[in-house]
C-alpha cells in the first residue's frame, strides 16, 4: 500500500475560493481517475491556508498508471489552466508513505 499525502498552502484569504475551483471543475475528472481519496481536509490551527488530501494506491505502479491517466484526460488539463489562471497556490508537498507493518492498515475510502 501507498498513501499518496498532498499538502497545498494557497495565498491568504483565497483558500476557499480555490476549494470552489477545484470543487466544479476538478473533482469528478480527478476521482474519476485516482478512485475516492483516503482524506480530504483543510486546516483548523496551524497555517489556516493550507489543506491537505491523502490518496491510497495498491503500490507506485497503480499510483503511477491512475496519475497518468489522470494527466491524459483534457478535462483535467483545462482545470489545471483554470488554477494556474487563478493564482490561489503558492507551495505544494508530497510525501510518498507506506504503513508500518505493526499498525492496522488503512482502509480505503468508500469501502
Amino acid at each position: 500500500m501507498l498513501l499518496d499525502h498532498r499538502t497545498y498552502i494557497c495565498r491568504p484569504g483565497t483558500l476557499k475560493r480555490h476549494l470552489a475551483l477545484y470543487e466544479e471543475h476538478g473533482w469528478a475528472v480527478q476521482t474519476r481517475h485516482l478512485g475516492m481519496p483516503f482524506a480530504y481536509l483543510t486546516t483548523e490551527t496551524g497555517d489556516v491556508n493550507s489543506y491537505i488530501h491523502i490518496w491510497m494506491y495498491e503500490d507506485a505502479a497503480d499510483r503511477a498508471r491512475r496519475r497518468a491517466a489522470l494527466q491524459a484526460d483534457p478535462a483535467w488539463a483545462a482545470y489545471l489552466e483554470m488554477s494556474a489562471e487563478a493564482g490561489y497556490l503558492l507551495k505544494q508537498e508530497n510525501k510518498h508513505m507506506i504503513p508500518v507493518p505493526f499498525a492496522p492498515k488503512p482502509a480505503r475510502a468508500g469501502a
